[in-house]
């Protein structure tokens, strides 16, 4: 059987600071909560419950970080897909407010924790370009950048001088800036959050996959393929796109997609001066989105959908680099020195979710491209909700697992449209659409 194609080190794994060290679960253990899972809407649970003085033990199937959290752009976006008025319409006037005041501050969220507890993050915070790639983007975005001025929000609708002034790139049309944004070190911040989490008294082990979950009375029983256990009254399971048959069912309410990811070698500082000048990330308004930024030592990253299934070889990432080379000429021939993967977790309604399918059990599965941000803020909201027990502290609906309707069709369905999408470059015309 041949060998799969090697996923580490990505640029991520490269440049990231040494990890906190945690040891995996060699004896029985009890605590308040047991959460499962150390990406960032676990980490964030667990620091802020351990903030809170409520005793927490985290469970890894392999090291803070390893799944989507360490693997993603590292772009912290604020809000969800869901404009302000969009969110009133789904969730009415008061609640609808209140989830756009929760969704609006979740970058602020990312940046002031990086600073509180002086993590070892590289960031940037110029903010978020969405580029329109049609004339019907075109009036979207100058609707939502208008949306969020009105609510006091620094954003500024961009016509196709001002995106190609600050892209360095003609591709579009037109398109917004959110400054709220920003772009960090991905991995650098899990690997923060972690240790920020163990100094105000958390338990986090790694290479500890859980493989049962039991109620036993008033409590839960979390048992490791150790064969050690974690006792808890309650639960967090936050494992995303690496969600697997733990709690029947979860799986199948969302669509795992591999998100693919290129990265150059640092640009010279003449030719980067050329591709985002001010620093700003982005992502445009595509289907199947294209996404990218320049890292904290000046490399570009291009990313976007891959085939569903892991990769095989460097081949399965060739799309992208064709992108790199038709949205940034200047750059052609410029070595690429990373390709990595991670998983996303996408929800039919573009919504995260949150399950509590039995007492105690908490249940927060969903990050739509928002991760870094949306996840944080989901995982303190989470341990105010445990630490009170008002359900008013949790920013979305409290709503049943459902399965997505023939689950398995949904994925080839997703599959199909992401190889249409690799044989068209995503898209990427030699003109902007």
């Amino acid at each position: 059987m041949a060998e799969p194609f090697p996923l580490e080190p990505s640029l991520w794994h490269a440049t990231a600071p040494a990890a906190a060290p945690v040891s995996p679960l060699a004896a029985d253990a009890a605590a308040d909560v047991c959460v499962i899972g150390a990406g960032y809407a676990g980490l964030s649970t667990a620091l802020h419950l351990a903030e809170a003085g409520i005793s927490v033990v985290v469970l890894e199937a392999h090291e803070p970080g390893w799944g989507g959290s360490g693997r993603n752009g590292g772009q912290v976006i604020p809000g969800i897909k869901y404009d302000p008025s969009e969110i009133a319409a789904k969730f009415g006037v008061d609640a609808g407010e209140a989830l756009t005041r929760f969704v609006g501050s979740t970058a602020d969220l990312v940046f002031d924790l990086i600073d509180r507890h002086g993590m070892d993050v590289p960031y940037k915070r110029a903010g978020w370009i969405q580029g329109a790639h049609t004339p019907a983007m075109v009036e979207t975005v100058k609707r939502r950048a208008a949306e969020w001025q009105a609510r006091g929000v620094d954003a500024d609708f961009l016509d196709k001088d001002a995106v190609a002034r600050l892209l360095g790139s003609d591709r579009y049309l037109g398109g917004w800036l959110d400054r709220r944004a920003g772009g960090v070190q991905p991995l650098a911040y899990a690997r923060g959050l972690a240790k920020a989490a163990i100094e105000a008294g958390a338990r986090i082990h790694g290479q500890s996959r859980v493989v049962a979950l039991k109620r036993n009375g008033a409590s839960w029983s979390v048992r490791t393929a150790q064969g050690a256990s974690v006792t808890a009254p309650r639960v967090v399971v936050a494992t995303n796109g690496y969600t697997g048959d733990l709690i029947p069912k979860l799986r199948q309410t969302v669509i795992r997609p591999n998100s693919f990811i290129v990265a150059t070698e640092a640009l010279s500082d003449n030719l980067a001066g050329t591709i985002l000048p001010e620093g700003q990330v982005t992502s445009d308004t595509r289907q199947l989105l294209l996404y990218f930024r320049k890292d904290h030592q000046n490399r570009l990253l291009m990313g976007g959908r891959g085939p569903f299934r892991e990769p095989k070889d460097a081949s399965d990432w060739a799309h992208l680099e064709r992108v790199v080379g038709k949205m940034y000429p200047q750059a052609k021939g410029v070595p690429f020195g990373f390709r990595w993967c991670g998983r996303v977790a996408l929800t039919r309604d573009f919504l995260p979710h949150l399950h509590e399918p039995e007492p105690g059990l908490l249940v927060d599965i969903g990050c739509m491209g928002r991760g870094v941000g949306l996840q944080s803020a989901m995982g303190k909201a989470m341990a105010d909700y445990l630490a009170t027990g008002d359900r008013a502290r949790l920013p979305f609906p409290v709503v049943p697992i459902k399965p997505l309707p023939l689950h398995a069709l949904n994925e080839l369905y997703v599959s199909a449209i992401i190889t249409w999408y690799r044989l068209t470059d995503g898209g990427m015309k030699d003109k902007a659409a």
